[in-house]
């Protein structure tokens, strides 16, 4: 149960941070979001033609890093914020197993595209088991 916690309790607490908010939303007109300076740009994971049957994608910022899974298999977790929300709204969480781990592991504000299909976790938790994984890193600020 602790470890449930520690994994979603960072991010449910990014949800709670006010957002600014520029006014009358009626006068906006959407547009495709564009990169953050100091940023480089995310490849969008896809589904591949074998995947196995339910495989979803998942796009968004890292919030949270498991690097050393408590049952010891090498596989890697990452919570993101996303649109998608496959685990809760706004956040995904990504079992990345260990062939797949980029080195070295996402960092925090990193944005990553995931596919794979949806299983649920060792704490009951939806989450995709990714199959293809892209990450944009952020580039240091000095």
């Amino acid at each position: 149960m602790t470890a449930r916690l520690n994994i979603l309790i960072p991010s449910l607490l990014l949800l709670c941070i006010p957002g600014c908010d520029d006014g009358d939303r009626s006068e906006r007109t959407p547009s495709k979001p564009r990169p953050r300076a100091g940023s480089t740009p995310l490849t969008a994971a896809r589904c591949p033609a074998d995947a196995a049957p339910g495989c979803r994608t998942a796009s968004g910022r890292v919030t949270y890093v498991e690097a050393v899974d408590a049952d010891g298999d090498g596989d890697a977790h990452l919570v993101l914020l996303s649109r998608q929300g496959i685990t809760a709204p706004g956040i995904s969480v990504i079992d990345v197993r260990r062939d797949l781990r980029p080195q070295p592991l996402p960092r925090i504000g990193d944005r990553v595209s995931a596919a794979g299909p949806v299983y649920e976790g060792s704490y009951g938790q939806r989450q995709i088991e990714a199959v293809v994984l892209h990450l944009a890193r952020r580039r240091a600020t000095r």
